[in-house]
């Protein structure tokens, strides 16, 4: 496996993998949020919103995006924010289709993206993502590349 800058050519690939790789996290939070907010949230396929912000991700100029390849095959993506006024980096998105998840690859992305956040002179860096199970896999992940948790309450209404 190794892990490459993003190109056009990568985007229907990491769509289609992180759609695969989200599935059960958006499960989870549809079970996890009020219906109603849930709704509102996401008016139509979760999948809508999710690849409209895959495609704006891949073609921010204010973003990094690389890509793990196996074998001629996109495997996993992680796309980075820097934040230079704050001196942080933000990993903003990561995924790994599920094909292939198990072996390594979101914890190569996780630190391949920290190294470039180091290299760009970056002296924290920080992800976010949700606390019911279906992130659980994420937040090892995180835990495991030394991120330590900052307690966060958001609250939902709908209105």
């Amino acid at each position: 496996m190794q892990i490459e800058p993003y190109k056009p050519c990568h985007l229907d690939a990491v769509i289609c993998l992180s759609l695969r790789a989200w599935t059960p996290v958006f499960d989870s939070i549809q079970k996890a949020m009020n219906a109603d907010v849930y709704r509102a949230f996401y008016p139509k396929d979760w999948r809508v919103n999710q690849q409209k912000a895959i495609e704006d991700v891949c073609a921010a100029e204010d973003t990094q995006v690389w890509v793990a390849i196996d074998s001629g095959l996109a495997v996993g993506f992680v796309a980075v924010k820097l934040h230079p006024e704050d001196s942080m980096g933000e990993i903003y998105m990561v995924a790994v289709d599920p094909d292939f998840q198990g072996q390594g690859i979101g914890s190569a992305l996780v630190e391949f993206a920290l190294d470039r956040m180091k290299n760009a002179g970056m002296a924290i860096a920080m992800v976010e993502t949700g606390g019911d199970p279906g992130h659980a896999p994420a937040r090892y992940t995180y835990e495991k590349a030394g991120f330590e948790l900052f307690p966060v309450a958001r609250y939902f209404k709908k209105l």
